[in-house]
């Protein structure tokens, strides 16, 4: 076995070289000098899909097991895989790794962020942790197991995301509207931490208490009270005196207060830290202007640094005030618009990057999304990361959806998910409400009215975010500060009315065919119908006298479900995140004059109508300027406004009729031969003047390949796994996309990067869709320049050319701590591959089909 150990690189690029983490480790963004160490724990498992007997034993051997980095999907699955055709069952990973020698007299701690079902953790063959649900983080102590600095170890983990009726969500997978990808699909951690540190809130698992938390009073443009609360544990056998120091930085990096609180600590127990400032003239959070401070936390013994990190702080105050609808900072903000969101990408399933978290905030933001509710259970904190530094708000849901259990194990576990979700997320200033319910399900009174008291009890404080459930559940109406439910519902209630998932016009429960659904490689038509079809709810939710507040749209990625054999179609996103024409629509509704950091905001027109010989006679441009513009055929123009109406819609499709005709364009081509000049310009007015515009030309004859990287403006990390798509499009000779191109592109890679997936999942060579094929390239450990080729899988004379990319990856801002293991031997291991693809009568499906029908219908809003 050819074994590299690259801990003593780690580590010595951890002391030599700044390190200010980009990412959050379990609240904490890493900062130099802290005395707390973290390593990137996710490269070198080995895998292996289906029950292996001994595998969690330390002398196994695994050699011929598939060497893998999280986040990791059990099975990498085609992009359109709906109806329960994921793998369900056990699946084991093992890792070995050596205890840092610098971490000796710490307390060392391996942190998942979370894994798909339920877990059992082995340490050296020992079972230490048994979990039970996919969502939420958990902590494994190592040295409370009996590990100490420089012994080599081996973890196994056991993952099974089998339906259990046990623990939320509960619902088998096959009556569910999403997929339980299995894996352990989000980060794992190793902290070293000193005997003296900061706690971590869902260990400590104390009501408002553990770890740090920080809330806010007296809020305006003049000033604001900013509470600290830190618990810090001695798990020495000595009373120590320590002292906990806090700065805050404000968004331009000037340090503007500094605390320091003296504790004096007895062996073996804990205590809170209460600091208090007051902020004159603090810059307010807002998704216009998303301000956020930096606290850094060090717990000193003397003059050394022993424990600590960072939090981004977000002064803002939240208030729901029923018929006068949401208040932000003291002001009336309107309508609250954004969408749902599940964590479902191409191929891995559940299994995405921080890059890819912090790109979905960000193409949802660019969309012109206010707000996020999160389906159906919280979501990677590195997504909440982006929310509050791209100004998005977020509505934080409990794992559940239409499944309740009777038995009070069920209960006690709905409830606990949602005391972890509070304290995971309560410093994250993006969080407005908390759903501490379970979605579409009829459950007892007192279980909502409890549900609603933890969320109280976590967050106790002025300015607490609310709860929000349906308004049809039971103790909901009369008990919640914000309910789920429809404009119509106004007068009926005396809170705040939002509508949780708005857009959906299903003829029915079972078939699924709508008009706001549509595929992407249905091109031209089926998008337009989509598009306006969602223009149509997104007006709807501007019909307001204020009580109603907004909506979240129904969803914005296309996903795998499990109860459909169809995908969800309905994104303005496909599953590889390339947009469609509903994406311009919502795009046009942003304000022309925003200015926020990554984030698009800038006047823009768009035009639909492709000008091929199936586009409608009718032209529909979507811009967020006073009036377009329209010159077909570089001849007349037309003007029409972008009309800007009190409740509707900040900025509707503008409708040019009767323009497009084949023949007239036909006549050009072929009769003029005067091809160039058959386009569609769209300009943008605002204050009579052109501020934007688009050239729409036909595409004539497929040439040549281009490639794209659609990075969002965010490097690709090297850590082994972060992934970024590359997207070939097939275009004619002046670069203009050939929608109805048919083609198989075949893509290779050279340098720090591979590709994930291949020809058994469609991946590889990967089938042109409207006019582009899209690949996956992953990092490697190593940073460096990846270069992509792209060709087509049958080449000749004639053929669309060939392209290439290049592209650099950068240096993680973590060590990692693996040992590098290579695969030596085809896999002899006897395994149970037990997949619960459930066989079921057409009787039973559609019994069980019914049910959700019947669910689905009862809280259904009107869409209307």
């Amino acid at each position: 076995m050819n074994i590299k150990h690259i801990l003593i690189f780690s580590l010595i690029q951890f002391f030599i070289f700044p390190i200010m983490a980009s990412t959050s480790v379990a609240g904490f963004y890493q900062v130099e000098g802290c005395g707390r160490q973290v390593y990137n724990f996710n490269n070198g498992w080995r895998f292996m899909r289906g029950d292996v007997t001994g595998a969690e034993k330390k002398d196994f051997d695994d050699a011929a097991w598939e060497v893998v980095a999280t986040p990791h999907a059990v099975e990498l699955m085609p992009a359109e895989a709906s109806g329960c055709r994921n793998y369900q069952g056990i699946a084991w990973y093992r890792k070995r790794f050596i205890m840092p020698e610098s971490a000796k007299g710490m307390n060392v701690l391996i942190h998942f962020e979370a894994i798909m079902g339920k877990q059992k953790v082995y340490l050296n063959g020992k079972l230490i942790k048994e979990h039970f649900g996919g969502y939420l983080p958990f902590t494994i102590d190592l040295t409370a197991n009996g590990v100490n600095a420089g012994d080599s170890c081996l973890m196994a983990v056991m993952a099974d995301n089998s339906n259990d009726k046990t623990y939320p969500p509960g619902k088998p997978q096959y009556t569910l509207d999403f997929a339980y990808h299995g894996g352990i699909y989000r980060d794992v951690w190793m902290i070293c931490k000193n005997k003296i540190s900061i706690t971590d809130a869902i260990e400590a698992n104390k009501v408002a208490g553990g770890g740090v938390f920080v809330h806010y009073n007296n809020i305006s443009e003049k000033s604001a009270e900013v509470f600290i609360k830190t618990e810090i544990q001695n798990s020495t056998a000595k009373t120590k005196t320590v002292t906990l120091e806090a700065v805050i930085t404000d968004p331009s990096g000037k340090i503007v207060q500094k605390l320091s609180s003296k504790l004096s600590l007895k062996a073996g127990t804990s205590q809170i830290a209460y600091q208090k400032t007051t902020m004159v003239n603090p810059k307010l959070w807002a998704p216009e202007h998303p301000s956020l401070y930096h606290l850094t936390l060090l717990v000193k013994d003397g003059k050394t640094t022993i424990d600590g990190g960072m939090l981004r702080l977000g002064i803002r105050q939240v208030e729901f005030r029923g018929k006068d609808g949401f208040y932000l900072n003291g002001k009336p903000y309107g309508q609250m618009i954004g969408a749902n969101r599940h964590q479902d990408f191409a191929y891995v399933g559940n299994a995405l990057p921080n890059g890819q978290q912090w790109r979905d905030v960000k193409r949802l933001r660019d969309a012109g999304c206010m707000i996020i509710r999160t389906a159906h259970y919280p979501q990677d904190p590195s997504f909440m990361d982006a929310c509050d530094e791209l100004g998005m708000f977020i509505i934080v849901a409990t794992p559940g959806w239409q499944y309740w259990n009777k038995d009070p194990e069920f209960g006690e576990r709905v409830y606990q998910n949602t005391r972890d979700m509070i304290r995971r997320d309560r410093n994250h200033t993006s969080v407005v409400l908390w759903e501490p319910i379970l979605n579409e399900t009829r459950f007892p009174e007192d279980f909502s009215l409890k549900s609603l008291q933890i969320t109280k009890a976590e967050y106790p404080y002025p300015g607490r975010p609310g709860a929000v459930a349906d308004l049809h559940s039971a103790g909901v109406a009369e008990n919640y500060d914000v309910v789920y439910g429809w404009r119509t519902d106004e007068g009926k209630v005396k809170q705040c009315i939002f509508t949780r998932e708005f857009g959906e016009n299903v003829d029915d429960w079972y078939a699924h065919n709508n008009n706001n659904r549509a595929s992407r490689s249905w091109g031209e038509k089926p998008m337009l119908v989509q598009a306006l079809s969602l223009a149509e709810s997104y007006d709807a939710m501007y019909h307001t006298t204020g009580q109603f507040i907004g909506g979240a749209q129904w969803h914005p990625f296309d996903h795998q479900r499990g109860y459909h054999p169809d995908p969800y179609w309905g994104g303005i996103f496909d599953a590889f995140r390339q947009p469609k024409y509903a994406y311009y629509m919502f795009r046009s509704q942003s304000n022309p004059v925003l200015k926020v950091p990554n984030v698009e905001a800038e006047p823009m027109v768009y035009v639909t109508n492709e000008i091929t010989p199936f586009s409608d006679r009718d032209v529909v441009v979507f811009s967020n300027c006073d009036s377009v513009r329209l010159t077909p055929y570089e001849g007349k123009s037309w003007i029409l406004p972008v009309v800007h109406a009190k409740g509707h819609m900040p900025n509707p499709p503008v409708i040019f009729k009767d323009i497009y005709d084949f023949w007239e364009m036909r006549d050009y081509t072929y009769t003029r031969k005067k091809p160039a000049m058959v386009s569609f310009m769209a300009e943008g007015i605002i204050d009579g003047k052109v501020v934007c515009n688009q050239k729409k030309m036909p595409s004539r004859r497929s040439t040549k390949i281009r490639l794209y990287l659609d990075d969002q403006g965010r490097s690709m990390v090297a850590d082994g796994s972060d992934f970024m798509v590359v997207v070939a499009e097939i275009t004619d000779d002046n670069g203009n996309v050939r929608g109805l191109a048919k083609d198989n592109i075949v893509f290779t890679v050279e340098g720090e990067g591979e590709i994930i997936g291949d020809q058994s999942i469609g991946a590889n060579p990967r089938a042109v869709e409207w006019g582009s094929a899209p690949v996956l390239i992953r990092s490697t450990t190593k940073a460096g320049k990846i270069k992509v080729k792209a060709h087509v899988q049958f080449e000749g004379t004639q053929a669309p050319t060939a392209a290439e990319i290049e592209f650099e990856s950068i240096l993680a801002d973590l060590p990692f701590n693996f040992i590098e293991q290579k695969q030596t031997k085809q896999s002899t291991v006897s395994t149970t591959e037990k997949s619960n693809k459930i066989q079921l009568t057409e009787e039973q499906k559609k019994k069980l089909l019914d049910e959700v029908e019947k669910q689905q219908s009862e809280f259904g809003e009107k869409k209307k």
